[in-house]
């Protein structure tokens, strides 16, 4: 098991063009760590918003009486990928990871495996 701390450095460091990485609580909007990111690129101003996209999602499935949850949400920009993984393990209900990647240098089908076997370690 591993600490939120090494959680995010492992996934800056491992995951092939990570650029920023959040650990982040969406019932409050507050990231609760960070690494990465720069100047040009506030990543408590993004994981903040993108609380509002897995609220509104949540909403969404609600009213449409859909069951399953979210395993992770993708948003494609033209130069990054940002990818928004809910935390499935015992203790993260209301938390979620977020990953930013320059897509010129990631590999999305390895950065979610990545991001999956680090929140599968990662102890609250």
């Amino acid at each position: 098991m591993t600490n939120t701390e090494t959680a995010l450095k492992e996934a800056l460091t491992s995951i092939e063009g990570a650029t920023g990485v959040a650990l982040v609580d969406y019932t409050s909007g507050m990231a609760l760590g960070t690494m990465g990111g720069s100047k040009t690129f506030d990543l408590t101003v993004a994981a903040a918003g993108n609380t509002d996209v897995i609220r509104a999602k949540m909403r969404t499935m609600e009213l449409l009486g859909l069951k399953g949850q979210i395993e992770d949400v993708l948003i494609t920009l033209s130069d990054q990928y940002h990818l928004i993984r809910l935390l499935k393990s015992r203790g993260g209900n209301g938390l979620f990871l977020y990953l930013v990647l320059d897509s010129s240098r990631a590999n999305l089908a390895m950065a979610r495996h990545q991001l999956k076997k680090i929140e599968e370690e990662l102890e609250i």
